[in-house]
C-alpha cells in the first residue's frame, strides 16, 4: 500500500504538469509551510512534557493574551520561510506589522499570511487546534514591499490551507483546483494524500455557532437560529444539531468532511466592529477552501472573497459552509437591510 501513496511533493509536481498553476517558488513555499507545521505538531503533541502549555504573559496586536504555543508557532513559521527565496514578506495574526524578508536572503514574489495557532483557548485542554495560511502574489510593478501589498481581496489568493492538530495531523490545501487532504505519517515523516476533490454537501442539518452570544446578535441571525431550534415542527421542518469547538480550524474541518454551516456573526457588545474573526488570516483562506469545495462564504452582505481589505488586521463577520444554508442566512440579512 505504501508504494502507491502520493506524497505532498508528488501531488504538487503533478498539479504543475497538469494545470500549470504551481510554479517552483510556490511549490517550495507550500512544502516549507508543511514542514513547519510538522514541527508545530511535534510541539503540540508533547504538551506539558515539552513545557509549552500555559500563558506567555504577553498580548498580541489584537489585545489577546498569548499562549506559549502561539509564540512558538509564530517563530517556527518565520524561521522556516524567511531564507528560502520564495517570499517577499510575511504577515501574522500575532505580529503588529509585516515581516519583510531580511536583505541577507533573496526575495521572492509571494506573500504569506498566517494564523500560527488557531483555537488557542483549546491548547491546555487537548482539543484540536491548527495553523491557517494564505498565499498572495506581490505586485511586480514596484520594488520593495509594504503593508499595502497585502491588502488584496481574497479572490487574489493563489493558495490557502490549514493544518489541524487532532487525532491525526491533517493538512488541507487548495491551489485553486479543488481541495485535497494529506495526513502526516509520523513514522515516515511525510505528508500523504488521503482525499481529493473534497466536496461540501449543499444541504445540512448541522450548524456551528457560540450560542452563549445569542442575546447580542442582530435579528437576521436570531431568526435563522430560532428556525433551526424549532426542529420538525418549525418552518424548516427538520431537526438540526449544534456543534461548536471554539477552534475555527476544527469546525471548518468538520464541515469540509461532512457538511454544516459555521457562523461567527457581528454582535452588539462591540457594535463598531464588523466581526471578531480576521479577514486576512482566517476568513479569506477558509472562504477560499470552502468555495473550492463547492460551499459558500459571506459576511452576511457579500461574498467574503470580494471584500477589499483596508487594513492588515481587519475583522469580519463570517458565515460559511453548506451552500444552501449560507444562502438562507445571507438572504435573511438582505431582507432586514431592505426593511
Amino acid at each position: 500500500m505504501s508504494s502507491k501513496r502520493v506524497s505532498l511533493s508528488q501531488y504538487l509536481v503533478e498539479q504543475q504538469r497538469e494545470h500549470g498553476n504551481i510554479p517552483a517558488q510556490l511549490r517550495l513555499l507550500i512544502e516549507v509551510v508543511a514542514r513547519a507545521c510538522k514541527r508545530i505538531a511535534i510541539a503540540v503533541n508533547k504538551g506539558a512534557l515539552g513545557e509549552v502549555l500555559g500563558s506567555a504573559g504577553s498580548e498580541n496586536v489584537q489585545g489577546e493574551v498569548q499562549k506559549k504555543l502561539d509564540i512558538i508557532s509564530n517563530e517556527v513559521l518565520i524561521e522556516a520561510n524567511e531564507w528560502g527565496g520564495h517570499l517577499a514578506a510575511m504577515a501574522s495574526e500575532e505580529m503588529d506589522e509585516i515581516h519583510v524578508i531580511p536583505n541577507r536572503y533573496p526575495q521572492g514574489e509571494f506573500l504569506l499570511l498566517f494564523d500560527p495557532l488557531d483555537g488557542s483557548s483549546n491548547i491546555d485542554v487537548n482539543v484540536s487546534i491548527g495553523t491557517i495560511f494564505s498565499v498572495l502574489k506581490k505586485s511586480p510593478e514596484h520594488e520593495g514591499v509594504s503593508e499595502a501589498d497585502f491588502l488584496q481581496p481574497g479572490r487574489a489568493q493563489v493558495a490557502a490551507g490549514y493544518c489541524v492538530y487532532g487525532p491525526q495531523t491533517t493538512l488541507v490545501l487548495t491551489v485553486g483546483a479543488g481541495v485535497v487532504m494529506f495526513t502526516l505519517d509520523r513514522e515516515l515523516g511525510g505528508w500523504f494524500l488521503v482525499e481529493q476533490n473534497v466536496q461540501v454537501p449543499a444541504d445540512t442539518k448541522e450548524f456551528a455557532i457560540n450560542m452563549s452570544n445569542m442575546r447580542h446578535w442582530a435579528p437576521p441571525m436570531k431568526r435563522y437560529i430560532d428556525e433551526c431550534l424549532a426542529g420538525t415542527t418549525g418552518p424548516r421542518g427538520k431537526d438540526f444539531n449544534m456543534r461548536w469547538i471554539a477552534s475555527m480550524v476544527a469546525d471548518v474541518h468538520r464541515i469540509l468532511c461532512r457538511g454544516g454551516v459555521f457562523m461567527y456573526p457581528w454582535d452588539a457588545r462591540e457594535p463598531s466592529k464588523p466581526g471578531k474573526l480576521r479577514l486576512m488570516y482566517e476568513a479569506n483562506p477558509m472562504a477560499f477552501l470552502i468555495e473550492q469545495a463547492g460551499g459558500a462564504a459571506t459576511n452576511g452582505q457579500q461574498r467574503i472573497l470580494d471584500i477589499q481589505p483596508t487594513k492588515l488586521h481587519e475583522r469580519v463577520s463570517v458565515i460559511l459552509g453548506s451552500k444552501h444554508e449560507v444562502e438562507r442566512v445571507t438572504g435573511y440579512h438582505a431582507e432586514a437591510s431592505q426593511q
